[in-house]
C-alpha cells in the first residue's frame, strides 16, 4: 500500500502545471509614500497598477502559470533613498522589473542603477521630459506622458497666436524647468509671446510676490494675456483666482490634475488647458471596466493617477505575454514598438526613446450641481499624431 501511494504521488507531480513550480515574477513598485504632497499620487499609481494587473491577467495574477508578486518599496520622495531600493529591488529581492518614481526628481535618480543592473525599469508617473533624454539609458520606458504632450496638447489648447500673451507659474524642479522648456518649444513659430516665467519652491504656499511679478509682466500687453501654471501638490489656482487677475483682463489656463485638485478650478468656470485623463472622457472597454470597478471597490470613481498605473501594469504584462523569453535583451526588442491597451486607449512604445506616445485631452470647466469638483468637460481628444514630441535618447545609437 505505502508503494502504491508514493507511486500515486509521484504521478501527480508530472501533471502539475509547468509553471507551477517556478518561482513567482517579481515586480518592484518604487514610490514616495510619506513625506511630500505627492503621496496621494503614488497611492492612486498603486491602485491602479494592481487593478491593471488584475484585468490584463484574467483575474490570475499569473503570467505564463507565473504568480506575479509585488515588492512595494517606499522611496520617501529622497533620491538617495530611492537609488538604494531599487539596488535591493534588483539585487536582493530579484526583481525583474521595476516601476516608479512618482517625483520627476526622484525618478531621475533611478536611471543609472537600471543601466548598473541592466534590468527594465519602467517610469510612471514621473513626467518629466528628461526622463527619456540624454541623461536616460535603454533600459528605461516610460508609460506616463511628458512634458511635451502636457505643453503641446496645452498650446493646441490655447490656440496661440501673435496676439496671445503667456507669463508660465512652475515649480523649481526638474517637472516644472521640463515643462516650460517644453512650453516653449510649443509656442515656438505660433507668433505667440512668452513674457515672463516665474519659478516657486516645490512645496511653497506664499504666491504674493510671484502674482505681483507675473501681473506686472502682463497687465500692459495689448493682447490677449494668460498666466499658464505647472505645478503639482501644491494648490496655485486658489491664490491667482482670488487675486482680481480679471480686471486686467488675465486669464488663467493649467493642465488637469487630480479630483481634490480639481474643487480649486470651480473658481474658474470656462477655463480651457489640456489634461492627461478624467475618467469620463475616454470612451473604451479598458476605461469602463475601471470606472466601473473602482466605483465599486472604493465607492469613488479612478483618478488621475490610477489611469497610469494602469497602464504601466498593462504594459508590463503585455511585455510579459509576448516575449518568447524574460531575459533583458529579449524584454527591450519586444517593447520597443510594442502597442498596448490603457484606459486611455492604446499606447505605444516609441522605439527611439521608450516613451509612451497617447493621446491628451483638450477640456473646459464646468460647474454642476452635486459634483464637489469642477469637470473637464471634453473639447476634443488630441491624439499622438497631432503632437510632434522630441525624441529624448537615441535608443538607436
Amino acid at each position: 500500500m505505502k508503494k502504491w501511494f508514493a507511486a500515486l504521488a509521484l504521478s501527480c507531480a508530472f501533471v502539475l502545471p509547468a509553471g507551477a513550480q517556478e518561482d513567482p515574477v517579481r515586480i518592484a513598485l518604487l514610490h514616495g509614500l510619506s513625506g511630500s504632497p505627492l503621496e496621494a499620487y503614488s497611492k492612486q499609481t498603486q491602485t491602479g497598477f494592481e487593478m491593471g494587473l488584475e484585468y490584463a491577467t484574467d483575474g490570475t495574477m499569473e503570467v505564463k502559470g507565473r504568480k506575479i508578486e509585488i515588492i512595494r518599496k517606499d522611496t520617501q520622495f529622497k533620491p538617495d533613498v530611492a537609488r538604494a531600493l531599487l539596488a535591493e529591488a534588483y539585487g536582493d529581492d530579484d526583481a525583474l522589473i521595476a516601476v516608479g518614481d512618482t517625483s520627476s526628481g526622484v525618478a531621475m535618480a533611478l536611471l543609472p542603477v537600471a543601466a548598473e543592473y541592466e534590468r527594465i525599469l519602467v517610469v510612471e508617473p514621473a513626467v518629466a521630459d528628461g526622463l527619456t533624454g540624454a541623461d536616460s539609458n535603454r533600459y528605461v520606458f516610460k508609460t506616463s506622458r511628458n512634458s511635451s504632450m502636457d505643453m503641446q496638447a496645452q498650446a493646441l489648447a490655447l490656440q496661440p497666436d501673435e496676439n496671445l500673451y503667456v507669463a508660465t507659474l512652475a515649480q523649481d524642479y526638474a517637472f516644472g524647468r521640463d515643462g516650460v522648456a517644453a512650453f516653449k518649444a510649443a509656442l515656438e513659430g505660433t507668433g505667440a509671446n512668452l513674457v515672463a516665467e516665474e519659478y516657486v519652491p516645490q512645496q511653497t504656499t506664499d504666491f504674493t510676490a510671484t502674482i505681483e511679478r507675473l501681473t506686472a509682466a502682463l497687465r500692459d500687453q495689448p493682447g490677449r494675456k494668460v498666466i499658464m501654471i505647472y505645478v503639482a501638490g501644491i494648490d496655485a489656482m486658489t491664490p491667482l483666482a482670488s487675486a482680481n487677475l480679471d480686471r486686467f483682463d488675465i486669464e488663467l489656463s493649467t493642465g488637469g490634475n487630480i479630483l481634490p485638485a480639481l474643487v480649486s478650478y470651480k473658481q474658474v468656470p470656462g477655463m480651457e488647458g489640456a489634461i492627461y485623463y478624467y475618467y469620463e472622457l475616454p470612451e473604451n472597454p479598458v476605461n469602463d471596466w475601471l470606472v466601473e470597478e473602482h466605483m465599486k471597490r472604493f465607492n469613488s470613481p479612478p483618478d488621475f493617477f490610477t489611469a497610469g498605473g494602469m497602464a504601466s501594469a498593462m504594459a508590463i504584462v503585455k511585455a510579459l505575454e509576448t516575449a518568447e523569453d524574460w531575459d533583458t535583451e529579449t524584454l527591450i526588442s519586444t517593447m520597443e514598438g510594442m502597442s498596448f491597451d490603457t484606459p486611455k486607449g492604446e499606447m505605444t512604445f516609441r522605439p527611439e526613446d521608450h516613451q509612451a506616445l497617447q493621446s491628451m485631452y483638450h477640456f473646459k470647466i464646468a460647474v454642476e450641481d452635486g459634483v464637489e469638483w469642477a469637470v473637464p468637460e471634453l473639447v476634443r481628444e488630441i491624439t499622438a499624431s497631432e503632437m510632434d514630441i522630441p525624441v529624448g535618447r537615441n535608443n538607436q545609437e
